[in-house]
C-alpha cells in the first residue's frame, strides 16, 4: 500500500512552498513537510523507488525531490542502491526510532506473548498501534513456515476490512467512522447507506465477540484476525494480530485462530495493568 503525504503547498525549484505570503517560517514548515511526504513513499511493498516515481506521488519537482533525497542519504536515512540507484530507506532511521520504540511500553510487554502466540498457531503474529486513521505494525513475530503472511514494522493498513482496522474503528464514534470512511481515508468498497449500514453493524459484531476477522476480503489469499488490548483505563490502546495464508485456514480453523488472539490480546491487557472483559 502506498501512503504519501501532499505538500503544504505548490513548491517551487527550491522545493520551498510557493505564495506571495509566504515568510520564512511558512517556507520552512513547507520543506519539512515535503521531506517527510518522500519519506512516507517508501513501503514494506515498494521498498526501492526511483526519483521521478517520488516526485509524481509526492507532486514535487524531481530537482526538488533530488535535493532532499541526497540531503537524507548524507545522514543515512536513505541510501542508493547500487545497481538500480533507486533509493531506499536507510539504517539512520533506526536511530531516529529506536528511542521511540524502547519506550513503548506496548510493544515491550507484547513481546513474548507475540512469540508465544507464534509458537501456539505457526502463524505470524503482530503488534498494531492505531495513528488516528491507519493502523501501524510496531513488532511482529514472523511464522515458522515456508508460505506465510508477515507484517512488516512499519506497515500501515487503511483497508476498512483489515482486522486490526476493525479492532481500532470498532472503538470510535459512528460519526467518526463515517467520516473516515466517506473521506477514503479508510478505504471502504461499499460506500452507500447500506454499506455503511452493513459495516456498523459488523463493528458492533466486534465489540459483542471480542475479535474481528478478515477472511480474504481485503486480499483474497489472505486471512486475519485481530483482538484489542487495553490499559488500566480500560481504553483500547494497541490489537494483536494473526496474518495467515487462506490456503492453510478453514472456517473452522478460523474461528480457533480468533479465540487464540482474544487470549494473546488479553494477556498483553493484563500485563499494562488493565482488566480483560468478563
Amino acid at each position: 500500500m502506498v501512503s504519501t503525504m501532499t505538500p503544504a503547498k505548490t513548491p517551487d525549484s527550491n522545493g520551498n512552498g510557493s505564495g506571495t505570503n509566504g515568510g520564512p517560517d511558512v517556507k520552512g514548515a513547507s520543506v519539512v513537510v515535503n521531506a517527510i511526504a518522500v519519506l512516507r513513499t517508501f513501503t514494506a511493498d515498494e521498498p526501492l523507488l526511483g526519483v521521478t516515481e517520488i516526485a509524481n506521488r509526492v507532486g514535487m519537482h524531481k530537482s526538488s525531490v533530488s535535493r532532499i533525497l541526497a540531503t537524507f542519504e548524507q545522514e543515512n536515512l536513505v541510501e542508493r542502491d547500487p545497481e538500480t540507484k533507486r533509493f531506499r530507506l536507510g539504517l539512520g532511521l533506526i536511530a531516529v526510532a529506536g528511542p521511540l520504540l524502547a519506550e513503548m511500553e506496548e510493544r515491550r510487554v507484547a513481546y513474548p506473548v507475540l512469540r508465544q502466540l507464534t509458537e501456539q498457531t505457526g502463524e505470524t503474529s503482530a503488534l498494531m498501534l492505531w495513528n488516528g486513521d491507519e493502523a501501524i505494525c510496531v513488532e511482529q513475530i514472523a511464522s515458522h513456515h515456508q508460505i506465510k503472511h508477515t507484517t512488516p514494522l512499519g506497515a500501515r493498513y487503511r483497508d476498512a476490512m483489515s482486522a486490526s482496522v476493525q479492532v481500532f474503528l470498532s472503538t470510535l464514534p459512528a460519526e467518526r467512522v463515517r467520516e473516515l470512511l466517506r473521506s477514503g481515508t479508510i478505504t471502504f468498497p461499499g460506500m452507500d447507506d447500506a454499506g455503511l449500514a452493513a459495516y456498523e453493524a459488523r463493528l458492533q459484531d466486534v465489540v459483542r465477540r471480542g475479535w474481528a476477522g478478515n477472511y480474504g476480503e481485503s486480499s483474497m489469499d489472505e486471512v486475519g484476525v485481530a483482538a484489542p488490548v487495553r490499559d488500566h483505563r480500560g481504553d483500547v490502546v494497541a490489537a494483536v494480530l494473526i496474518p495467515a495464508p487462506r490456503f492453510r485456514v478453514s472456517k473452522e480453523q478460523f474461528e480457533s485462530l480468533g479465540e487464540a488472539c482474544v487470549t494473546a490480546a488479553a494477556k498483553v491487557t493484563t500485563r499494562l495493568g488493565g482488566r480483560t472483559a468478563s
